[in-house]
């Protein structure tokens, strides 16, 4: 495998994780409220949106202090529709979510797989 093709695996699974995020703070919150969260990772947490893979930890704890408990919902809607949509970007079994585990850990996985 090429230097050039791990780079457009990753690209395509950053990518993806982005939309997914974007799609659900848009289903539960709408656009204004999106774009405002999406402001304070960026000023609070210097995490912008093309960057949440990257940073998928520190875009969590910004989430957590803006969300504070409702964070939980959130992470767990997303990792919800990442394992959704994994079978239809891959043949392979899609990674488990496990309750046990957090947002983080379960991400990271997931991009690993990817």
């Amino acid at each position: 495998m090429t230097t050039e093709t791990i780079v457009r695996k990753t690209n395509n699974a950053d990518e993806q994780v982005a939309k997914v995020v974007d799609r659900v703070l848009n289903q539960v919150f709408g656009k204004e409220a999106t774009l405002l969260i999406y402001r304070h990772l960026e000023r609070h947490y210097g995490v912008k949106r093309n960057e949440m893979c990257k940073k998928i930890d520190v875009f969590a704890q910004g989430l957590e202090d803006f969300l504070r408990s409702g964070a939980y919902v959130i992470e767990k809607k997303i990792l919800g529709d990442i394992a959704s949509s994994y079978g239809s970007l891959r043949k392979l079994e899609p990674p488990k979510i496990d309750d046990d585990c957090n947002f983080v850990s379960q991400m990271k996985l997931y991009m690993r797989k990817a």
